[in-house]
C-alpha cells in the first residue's frame, strides 16, 4: 500500500574533500525494520521540464551529489525526489516526496532593482549558494567577480552614456560556513547617474563574470544579469547672472552686489559645491561673475 511517510527532503550545499556537492536529507520513518531509500536527482533543463542526472538507493537518511560541472552545472535548479521501501519488498515503496528547488549558482539579491535619480545608494547583496573550493593557499579561497553595466534603449539594445554607478567593479566571494542559502557573500552598492536630462525612466542590465578561475565548475560560468529600471526625475537649475542677479531653484529672486568669493549652492547630504567669485564691474555698486569653481 502506497502511502505517505512525511520524509521532507531538503537539499543543502557541502564542502566534502575540496570538492563542491549538494546533500538531500530528509527524515527517517519510525521502524522497526530496516528501511532503504530510493533518491531521484533531477534538474531544469532549459525548456522548463526536470531531467534525471542520478538515481540513488542508500540506508543512509542522505544522498550526496557532486557539483563537477558536467552532470551538474552552475546555474542548474535541482530537486531530489525520496521514496521509501522495505529490503524483501523493493516493489512497495511510499509515495515519492520532493525537495523544493535549488539554485546553484551565483544569485544577486534583489534580483532586480526600481531606483530613482535622487542621490540614494541601494544595496545589492551576491551570494554564492556552492561551496568555493580552495587550491591550498588562503588568496584562491574566494570567487573574484567583474561586474559592468550595459544600459538598454527600446528593443533592448545598449544606448547612451552610463545610468547607473557601481561602488565597485569587482567584488570577492570568500569561503565561510556554508548555511542553508549561502556559502559565500558579498555587498555593493548601486546609485542612479543624476544626468540633469529629461530622458525618462530607462533600463541598466548589471553583468558579473567570474575571474581567475580555471575549475570546469566556474570556467565560462556567467551569473543571470540583474535588471535596474532607473526612474527619472525633474532637473532643478539655478542661475547667476549679469550684476548679478540670482534665481534660486525654487524660483526666489534676488540681487548680490557684494565683491569676494561666495557659496552660490552646495549640499548637506554629499560633497557638491559651486562657489563664485564676484569683483566690481559697471556702475558702481554693481558686481560682476569672474570666476566659478565646483566640486
Amino acid at each position: 500500500k502506497l502511502m505517505s511517510l512525511a520524509l521532507q527532503p531538503v537539499i543543502t550545499p557541502k564542502l566534502m574533500e575540496n570538492r563542491a556537492h549538494l546533500e538531500c536529507s530528509y527524515e527517517r520513518p519510525p521502524s522497526r525494520q530496516l528501511l532503504h531509500y530510493e533518491v531521484l536527482w533531477s534538474r531544469l533543463s532549459d525548456a522548463g521540464a526536470k531531467e534525471e542526472i542520478r538515481r540513488d538507493t542508500t540506508q543512509q537518511p542522505f544522498s550526496h551529489l557532486e557539483m563537477d560541472g558536467v552532470h551538474l552545472r552552475l546555474g542548474d535548479t535541482v530537486f531530489c525526489t525520496v521514496t521509501v521501501f522495505m529490503k524483501d519488498t523493493p516493489d512497495q515503496q511510499s509515495l515519492p516526496e520532493e525537495s523544493s528547488g535549488f539554485y546553484a549558482g551565483i544569485k544577486f539579491l534583489p534580483e532586480s532593482l526600481q531606483i530613482a535619480e535622487d542621490g540614494k545608494e541601494h544595496v545589492l547583496t551576491i551570494l554564492s549558494t556552492v561551496p568555493i573550493t580552495c587550491s591550498g593557499n588562503d588568496d584562491s579561497c574566494k570567487i573574484t567577480l567583474q561586474l559592468s553595466t550595459e544600459d538598454l534603449g527600446k528593443n533592448s539594445q545598449p544606448v547612451g552614456p552610463p545610468n547607473v554607478a557601481l561602488s565597485s567593479c569587482q567584488v570577492d566571494l570568500r569561503v565561510l560556513p556554508c548555511t542553508a542559502s549561502s556559502c559565500a557573500a558579498a555587498a555593493l552598492a548601486v546609485t542612479a547617474v543624476t544626468d540633469f536630462a529629461q530622458d525618462g525612466d530607462r533600463v541598466t542590465r548589471i553583468r558579473a563574470r567570474a575571474a581567475g578561475r580555471s575549475e570546469p565548475l566556474w570556467r565560462d560560468y556567467a551569473p543571470k544579469d540583474v535588471q535596474v529600471t532607473v526612474q527619472d526625475l525633474p532637473t532643478g537649475n539655478c542661475y547667476s547672472f549679469t550684476d548679478p542677479h540670482i534665481i534660486t531653484f525654487d524660483g526666489w529672486r534676488y540681487d548680490s552686489f557684494g565683491t569676494g568669493t561666495f557659496l552660490l549652492c552646495g549640499s548637506a547630504r554629499r560633497a557638491f559645491a559651486v562657489h563664485v567669485r564676484q569683483r566690481q564691474c559697471g556702475r558702481p555698486g554693481a558686481s560682476c561673475n569672474c570666476g566659478v569653481a565646483a566640486r
